[in-house]
């Protein structure tokens, strides 16, 4: 359960003598954006992060460069900072409950070692699931060949995935014999996996919701995400397929799942719907996620102010959708012409109506690297998906 700590027990209200800190564990663009957000409300910004030249850190009021383990810097952003938040989810959760020593930390490492583990989430998702009805994939820990050769036909085919540090379809195999899960488990070096029954995939929602200390709870509008590559592509708000009932019964999953955690920050949750219609909860990020970029443009508090609010402790921000949305990602492939590497034509971009180009500043374009986001904002969802189809084509993206 989240507890009051011992150096802010009130609001981090910005303050500009002396000015009022809050700190980022990572240095990525979700760093980046997190400090934008937090700046434009008063607060300066302290970033730990190893790179010296991260996109967080560019931005940052001061960066800490240093590795997110080393004592002396986690020492100097606890004393410095009125709250930290994390925004990636494999920083230590060590790391995470050492800072909660000096200063208040959200969200707390409790939850992040949930996220970080998927036979920890996988657990805690299916005793959630008891009460809202919202189950995994069925699923089976694999730590040993004794495991496997306990595998069930009805497993099979499936996906085996790596328990930890695995994202964007990193770590991850398709597998359909147990002699496929016997090789792509010794390709993953015999590490703790989790084999995930395959099941007929409609389309995938993500929920993003958002908790503060005082167990205020809020959610955003229903996010529906096609991936390539096991990357997201885009997201569309509102989701043009996803039903009345399935949004709400996702949302109210989403709602029970953060309220059991006592989580404090801002949380993604990805749903499968399947062609059935029911619904199957995937994975969840402890921190502000891709499909939630849209809410910088298309929502009343994008996701990073609600990051800021929360971890201050000062009252939610209004969710409230103003604008139909389509995000696309904008990977380093964009910048090669074949062999040759130029800038994309941003400008013919930003000539589209409704265009909002978001780049990350990171300095080399490499393929499949997350650089940046365009979001689409229009009157209606068909204006914004007319958008992207534009946008697409000056980018020599397939649509």
């Amino acid at each position: 359960m989240t507890t009051q700590s011992p150096k802010q027990a009130r609001p981090a209200v910005p303050s500009t003598t002396p000015a009022t800190w809050l700190g980022v564990m990572g240095g990525g663009q979700l760093g980046r954006m997190f400090a934008h957000a937090a700046q434009s409300m008063g607060f300066k910004v302290a970033v730990l992060e190893a790179d010296a030249d991260c996109p967080a850190g560019q931005v940052a009021d001061r960066l800490l460069a240093a590795p997110y383990d080393d004592a002396r810097a986690l020492a100097e952003l606890g004393s410095l900072c009125a709250a930290v938040t994390t925004e990636f989810e494999n920083v230590s959760a060590h790391s995470l409950a050492a800072l909660a020593g000096q200063t208040f930390v959200a969200p707390a490492a409790s939850g992040v070692s949930i996220a970080q583990d998927r036979t920890a989430e996988k657990a805690f998702f299916t005793e959630c699931g008891s009460r809202s009805g919202v189950l995994p994939a069925p699923h089976r820990v694999i730590a040993s060949e004794a495991d496997i050769a306990a595998i069930g036909e009805d497993l099979l085919p499936g996906i085996l995935k790596t328990a930890r540090m695995g994202y964007d379809g990193k770590g991850q195999a398709r597998v359909r014999t147990l002699d496929e899960v016997r090789a792509a488990f010794a390709d993953m070096k015999g590490v703790t996996c989790v084999l995930e029954k395959m099941l007929p995939l409609a389309y995938e929602v993500s929920v993003l919701v958002a908790r503060g200390d005082d167990g205020q709870a809020v959610v955003y509008p229903i996010a529906e995400n096609v991936h390539r590559d096991g990357i997201l592509f885009t997201t569309t708000v509102p989701g043009p397929n996803i039903g009345q009932d399935a949004a709400a019964r996702a949302q109210q999953a989403a709602l029970q799942i953060i309220e059991g955690m006592h989580y404090v920050g801002v949380l993604c949750i990805e749903f499968f719907v399947l062609q059935d219609g029911s619904l199957v909860v995937n994975e969840m990020a402890p921190r502000p996620h891709n499909s939630g970029h849209y809410t910088i443009d298309a929502c009343v508090t994008s996701q990073f102010e609600q990051q800021a609010r929360a971890m201050a402790r000062l009252p939610l921000g209004d969710t409230r959708q103003h604008s139909p949305a389509v995000m696309l990602n904008i990977l380093g492939d964009v910048w090669y012409d074949g062999e040759n590497v130029r800038e994309p034509a941003w400008e013919q971009v930003l000539a589209l109506p409704g265009a909002h180009l978001h780049l990350y500043g990171k300095a080399e374009a490499r393929r499949g690297r997350k650089m940046g986001h365009v979001t689409f904002t229009g009157a209606t969802i068909e204006e914004a998906q007319k958008q992207l189809a534009a946008a697409c084509a000056i980018l020599g993206i397939a649509p």
